[in-house]
């Protein structure tokens, strides 16, 4: 009897390797997305509060439309639209520069917030007492309205790392991609998206539980 060609193999240890350097990959291009995305961010949130009527005319609309717009639809016309402009990015840059945008649209809004939940007369204080406009930013405002925001803020980047997986649709293998490319050959996606939900967890619990430790230190 002749001997049939098996086209599927089962989960092997070095699949569980290739996933967990695929979340190491996940981490990575969150983390950077989310440090550069928070600068700017923090930077159109004080933009808006002080720009007032300016900002909400030009900067306003622009962070409107990244925020609205599907991820998935803004990574997929980036990514065709910037060779055209002379940009060779590859699908990790081309990530990276629309989960930073998409970041700073978020962090945006919760930086102005944080900013307006400093007390006018609080600030007025700190101004009277001859602090400069930035003192009374870093010493006032930003201890206040930091903590004030951070749960929102947590919200934004464990969210931004979730919606990273959708950067799979440009070839860039993360823990998604890996695991589609895994449940492919082994045709045992039960499994798979459990390791890989696994992973997401590990990714994000740490973050969460660090975050309510210092909510609650700065509750005392």
């Amino acid at each position: 009897m002749q001997e049939t060609i098996s086209f599927f193999s089962g989960f092997t240890p070095n699949d569980l390797w290739f996933l967990g350097e695929a979340a190491l990959r996940t981490l990575w291009i969150s983390a950077l997305s989310i440090s550069i995305g928070t600068v700017l961010g923090c930077a159109f949130g004080w933009m808006l509060y002080e720009g007032k009527l300016a900002a909400t005319l030009t900067l306003a609309p622009v962070l409107d439309v990244f925020r609205s717009v599907p991820l998935i639809i803004q990574l997929v016309l980036f990514y065709n639209f910037a060779p055209i402009v002379g940009l060779d990015l590859d699908p990790f840059g081309s990530g990276v520069v629309i989960l930073t945008i998409y970041t700073s649209a978020l962090v945006a809004n919760v930086a102005r917030g944080g900013i307006e939940a400093v007390e006018r007369p609080m600030r007025r204080a700190a101004r009277s007492l001859g602090m400069s406009y930035w003192q009374d930013m870093r010493y006032v405002v930003l201890p206040i309205g930091g903590r004030a925001v951070f749960p929102a803020w947590v919200g934004v980047a464990l969210g931004v790392m979730k919606d990273s997986a959708l950067v799979s649709v440009l070839g860039y293998v993360e823990l998604l991609k890996a695991s589609q490319i895994l449940i492919t050959r082994t045709q045992e996606p039960f499994l798979i998206l459990t390791i890989a939900g696994a992973f997401y967890f590990a990714l994000s619990f740490p973050i969460s539980r660090y975050a309510a430790k210092l909510e609650k230190r700065w509750a005392q």
